[in-house]
């Protein structure tokens, strides 16, 4: 049987205005942060739907428990993010036309590919998460902890229990397919179409997000549109819309974490790539040890203060 545990969670943000600009410290982590929510709602949908394709083709008990549970916590957190998305659409109605492009893209998959792509696709993202997300967890003091609690709360959340969940989509893909050759040959595109996703919602919100609020152009994340902008800026002929700093969110990150990381996600699409035994985030292990222990872990920087104020 499986260990995961699926927790429901609500963080207030129908209590208060939600800034996109919640980290103010670090727009640019903020842009991305925003990107990651509006994708999380288009690729959980997909999850779903996936896993229910699924369920009849798995014969292991305990595998058809694993999928149950990944199902269910995936369920979970594109409920989470619809409630952050939904926040953001009420401040600046034109993202609801990104978030529609940006589930359409899904649904596009979904109905376009073989129950046997999205499965390599699920595995082959999930993989990058423990390595990528260490990286932010390991960072938290500047990631997250500046900013509004329960938008930190939120991706806080989400990220420890991608890495509690960071063997599923393996277990799953490899129970159904069992194709290391296969994964690794569908690598390549399933990367390009996330990469495509994170543009929908990165452009979308230099349309519909004023420059004055996101203090970033959140197209800055990608290497080939900086390069693009400082060419335009450097020919006459040629002009260039000013969409903001073109800062990145991790350069102030050292160097050797960052390769760390980088070096986890290549490894993760590797033969016989084993989630289990990768290094893991300390801030997870605490985590989940204060959620068992009742600490209200929607307001995980300011819960204890609270605490402290009711006595």
């Amino acid at each position: 049987m499986t260990d995961l545990q699926v927790r429901k969670m609500r963080f207030g943000f129908e209590n208060q205005d939600v800034p996109f600009l919640w980290n103010e410290a670090n727009p640019a982590f903020s842009s991305m942060a925003n990107a990651v929510s509006f994708l999380a709602v288009g690729f959980e949908k997909m999850i779903v739907q996936m896993i229910t394709e699924a369920k009849p083709l798995i014969t292991d008990p305990g595998v058809a428990a694993e999928a149950d549970a990944f199902m269910r916590q995936e369920g979970q957190h594109s409920t989470a993010h619809r409630q952050h998305v939904k926040a953001l659409i009420d401040r600046y109605p034109g993202l609801q036309e990104t978030l529609d492009d940006v589930i359409g893209a899904f649904d596009k998959l979904t109905a376009e590919t073989s129950l046997h792509y999205r499965l390599a696709y699920t595995a082959d993202l999930e993989a990058t998460f423990t390595p990528v997300f260490k990286l932010m967890l390991d960072n938290d003091s500047t990631l997250f902890a500046p900013g509004d609690d329960r938008v930190a709360s939120l991706f806080i959340w989400h990220f420890v229990e991608e890495v509690e969940h960071r063997s599923s989509a393996l277990i799953i893909f490899d129970s159904i397919v069992g194709s290391d050759l296969y994964r690794m040959r569908m690598a390549p595109s399933v990367f390009r179409h996330v990469l495509k996703v994170i543009r929908i919602a990165s452009e979308g919100f230099n349309k519909h997000v004023p420059v004055e609020d996101r203090k970033i152009d959140a197209m800055a994340m990608f290497a080939w549109y900086r390069r693009r902008q400082t060419f335009r800026r450097l020919m006459p002929t040629l002009t260039a819309d000013y969409n903001g700093p073109m800062t990145r969110a991790f350069d102030h990150l050292p160097l050797g974490e960052q390769l760390t990381a980088l070096g986890g996600v290549v490894r993760s699409q590797m033969p016989k790539h084993n989630p289990d035994h990768e290094k893991l985030p300390e801030l997870a292990g605490v985590w989940f040890e204060r959620f068992e222990s009742g600490y209200d872990v929607t307001n995980w920087y300011t819960a204890g203060a609270k605490a402290q104020g009711a006595n």
